[in-house]
């Protein structure tokens, strides 16, 4: 019953955040989905109950447990939510979020105080920068450059290896190195010999080819 299973128990779940609330002086949020499955959409009610016993925001991905993360998120719900008149803590919509122009809109149509973003941030650091920027100005920034993506890869690379040991980190860096290089013509042999090697010293050799590669290729334009 741990994460989303708890969703199917209400009253266990603000049972056991009530307790963590009175353990701590700190403020305590919550990040949960709609409900279990469609016949559990709970989400108005429990937003309710959550904000009585003392959370200070909620953030709602716009999807049942059950759907993980098949079908386009529902964010009607979390615009109830927000506009409960009952409800007076910030909420945070989450949920299918890849651009600052859906960002932007999102916001405004649902009316949520802020964005939760996810999955489109895996490999592609940058979308919060970008949605900073097209908010304040209304234009859209220029992807990052070679130099800037491999070193924010390495030092992602640098990082999993310090907190998971040099195999698991070394395995688990793999799924990122598709979009810290995408778009990249003919990135598909270098992204084949990425997730292959297992020697860091090798995978930093390696990182720094990528990089020579594309600086040589953008002067041949």
């Amino acid at each position: 019953m741990a994460g989303a299973g708890i969703l199917q128990d209400i009253p266990k779940m603000i049972k056991l955040t009530e307790k963590v609330i009175k353990s701590t002086s700190l403020p305590v949020t919550v990040k949960t989905r709609l409900g279990w499955d469609e016949n559990t959409l709970n989400i108005e009610e429990v937003a309710e109950r959550l904000q009585d016993i003392g959370i200070k925001a909620l953030s709602i991905h716009g999807r049942t447990r059950k759907q993980m993360y098949k079908g386009e998120a529902d964010w009607t719900l979390i615009g109830k939510v927000k506009n409960n008149p009952r409800i007076h803590i910030p909420i945070f919509g989450n949920g299918d979020i890849d651009s600052p122009q859906k960002a932007l809109e999102y916001k405004n149509r649902y009316g949520v105080d802020g964005i939760m973003i996810g999955r489109a941030s895996i490999g592609y650091p940058w979308i919060f920068r970008d949605i900073k920027h097209f908010f304040n100005y209304g234009t859209i920034l220029e992807a990052p450059q070679i130099e800037e993506r491999v070193e924010v890869a390495r030092k992602h690379l640098m990082k999993s290896i310090e907190w998971k040991g040099e195999r698991i980190g070394i395995v688990e860096m793999r799924r990122h190195y598709t979009n810290y290089f995408r778009d990249l013509p003919g990135i598909k042999d270098f992204r084949a010999r990425l997730v292959s090697e297992m020697d860091p010293s090798n995978l930093h050799c390696l990182l720094d080819e990528i990089k020579e590669h594309y600086q040589e290729s953008s002067q041949l334009v």
